[in-house]
This record gives structure tokens, sequence and C-alpha cells, in this order.
């Protein structure tokens, strides 16, 4: 089995890839987002990583029912390059330590690839030595900034003080396998997503791995098998 990271930039259309991945191409979606949020509960109130935020942000960022205030928080993180790195560093060892619990999951069951969606592959940096393939959704500057403010109701500065805390889509799409251009119609969008789903099933990549482990396998169990023989 191999990974694929799926990233881009914020409002660029990642989500819309990742359905169509998910639910027309029948592919497997570890999205870091819904794990967090619903998928495993790593900010619900009363567990380690909500704990930690509360402590190091304040109550001011927790609702009066206990849990999140996601809008505050989002508004100190994205004013405060220091203070997303803290909450990253908070939230990422909870979200990749369940991440992998999934993908070793899917590799028992046989699965060809896993598509890892990551806002944040290239930023955090952590699994990009790992994914075989990597697509990145991009678009203009002038849509993305106008998809954000009509998305999150924000204004023009708001917009462009969350997308320049990400790294540019320039950057992503040179370190890109495949690149998705999300600027015109869906239409134009879900062939891209298809014609990148039929190269990854085309892939071997993931014999080659198999077949590798399974020889480590063997190999171990036959150095058991001659030592048992010894005595």
């Amino acid at each position: 089995m191999f990974l694929v990271g799926l990233t881009g930039g914020i409002a660029t259309g990642k989500s819309t890839v990742s359905k169509i991945l998910s639910e027309e191409c029948g592919c497997l979606i570890l999205d870091a987002d819904l794990i967090a949020r619903e998928g495993d509960k790593i900010v619900l109130p009363g567990t380690k990583a909500w704990k930690i935020i509360r402590k190091q942000f304040g109550d001011e960022v927790i609702h009066d029912n206990g849990e999140l205030d996601r809008e505050k928080l989002g508004q100190i993180i994205f004013a405060d390059a220091s203070k997303r790195r803290l909450l990253n560093s908070i939230t990422h060892p909870e979200i990749y330590k369940s991440m992998i619990w999934k993908i070793l999951k899917a590799f028992v069951r046989g699965r060809q690839f896993v598509i890892l969606d990551l806002p944040l592959l290239f930023e955090t940096g952590k699994l990009v030595p790992y994914a075989s393939y990597i697509v990145v959704v991009s678009c203009s500057e002038e849509q993305q900034i106008e998809r954000l403010m009509k998305r999150n109701t924000l204004s023009e500065k708001e917009a462009d003080q969350r997308i320049s805390s990400q790294m540019s889509l320039a950057e992503k799409r040179r370190q890109a396998t495949y690149i998705i251009d999300n600027n015109a119609d869906i239409e134009y969008t879900r062939q891209q997503v298809k014609n990148i789903h039929q190269k990854l099933k085309e892939s071997y990549f993931h014999w080659k791995i198999r077949i590798l482990i399974s020889f480590g396998f063997l190999s171990v169990f036959g150095l058991f098998n001659y030592i048992l023989k010894l005595f």
C-alpha cells in the first residue's frame, strides 16, 4: 500500500476534490480536520489536547458549555504565527497517532493506497517523506480570496491574512506530483480528479512494498526455524 498526500491552500477547493475521490472514485480518505473534529474528538472538553489548549490560550477560547470557540481561536492563531505553531504542536501529535492506526487498518484490509487529506501537509512536513505522490489543489489568488471571503464571511484583509499564514500556492505546486487546476467549473475539476485517480490505480508501487514486507517476514521466519533446528 502507498500513501497519497492531498493538500492545497485555504479555499482552493480541496474539500470538493476530496469528495469526488471518496464518493465517485471510491477512495479511502483520511481527513485530518474530520479526525480532529468528529472521528476521534481530539479537542472535546476534558481531553488531553483540550486541557492544554485551555491552559495555553485561556478561557476566552472556551464556550460556556466547555466546547472550543473555534472562531475565537482562529482569530488568535491567524494573527500570530507563534500561537499557530503552538496550537499545531498540541493537536497534530494526536491527529497523526489516529491517522497511523487508520493507515495500518487499511493496509491489513488490502487497500492499494490511502489518501491523506492534510491542509498543512507541507507546512508541518512530517508526512511528506511517506507520501509516494502529492496532489495539490490550486486556483488563482483572486479566486482564493473571493471564495474565502464568501465562505467565512470575512473582510478582504482578514481573508488575505489567513491565506498569508500558509505556504504559498506557488511553492506547493513546485513540490506536487499532480496539480488540480480548480479555476474553472466543477466538471473540469472532476475530469482532472478522475484522470489522476486512474494514474494512481495503475501504479504498482504498492506491490513492491508488499513484496519487500513479505520477504522480510519470510526471512525472519526462516531464521527462527533454522535456530530451532540447531537445538
